[in-house]
């Protein structure tokens, strides 16, 4: 990597965190406790319903823990501002979630607007995060999302989440909806683009291959608990029933890390 990054700095912390919608239902996440280092991309791994998105929304206050404590750059959820944390992290989804109203360049600076950066300020960093994601900034500035492809849209959702240049990056399942060539080729982009810009990225997949390829470290998630957390490499060796399954399931061998 071009930069050095210290593994020792925690930016996200979940503190025996528990979420649980309401009294007479089990707890969607139950004593979580993990530490998310700088420049670290987690990817979340699990069946649906094991609590792998609910933990995403902790992060930016869309959901609120019902005990325990998530913290951002040291700091409470409680102490921040929800506004003003939810600009400081990129969120991208499956949907992309586009205005369909805006042209491309717009919904690219929705933030910088909303921050009332200055116009130059802004269209630089346009033309800067839509060459960073592979597309040329001025044949896109004017068309609206209808008019690109999906793998297009998901590249111009990835814009718009690192267009104020946030320390965060949450993803959740954000290839899930694309042909199987096109989704190879956005993760082989996006494990280029994270190793370049060292963000912080909380990954959500149910895909054993994207998180072996996109995660400097895995985290299975199994009925609201983690069940195992390790770097690729080794959780490839892990001896737990579940990742044996997800495993055969995709028909891993030792070898399919990128």
């Amino acid at each position: 990597m071009s930069k050095s990054t210290d593994l020792t700095e925690t930016i996200i912390e979940f503190r025996n965190a528990e979420y649980q919608r309401n009294i007479t239902q089990h707890a969607v996440l139950a004593g979580v406790s993990l530490k998310i280092h700088r420049g670290e991309t987690i990817a979340l791994l699990g069946r649906s319903g094991s609590g792998k998105t609910t933990l995403l929304k902790l992060i930016n206050r869309i959901l609120s823990c019902s005990s325990g404590e998530v913290r951002v750059e040291d700091r409470p959820l409680r102490e921040w501002d929800p506004i003003r944390l939810r600009r400081r992290i990129g969120y991208v989804i499956q949907e992309v979630g586009l205005f369909p109203h805006l042209t491309i360049q717009e919904n690219v600076c929705i933030v910088p607007s909303l921050e009332k950066w200055p116009p130059e300020k802004t269209q630089n960093r346009y033309r800067e995060v839509m060459q960073l994601v592979g597309l040329a900034p001025d044949a896109y500035a004017d068309r609206y999302p209808r008019e690109v492809s999906g793998g297009q849209r998901q590249r111009i959702g990835v814009a718009r989440a690192l267009a104020a240049d946030p320390t965060i990056l949450l993803m959740d399942e954000p290839f899930g909806a694309l042909d199987p060539v096109t989704r190879a080729e956005l993760q082989r982009e996006m494990l280029q683009l994270a190793r370049r810009l060292l963000k912080t990225i909380v990954l959500v997949t149910h895909d054993v291959r994207e998180a072996l390829v996109l995660g400097t470290r895995v985290v299975l998630l199994d009925e609201g608990r983690i069940a195992a957390d390790a770097p690729p490499e080794e959780f490839l060796g892990l001896q737990n029933p579940l990742i044996r399954e997800f495993i055969a399931a995709a028909e891993i061998s030792g070898g399919a890390r990128a």
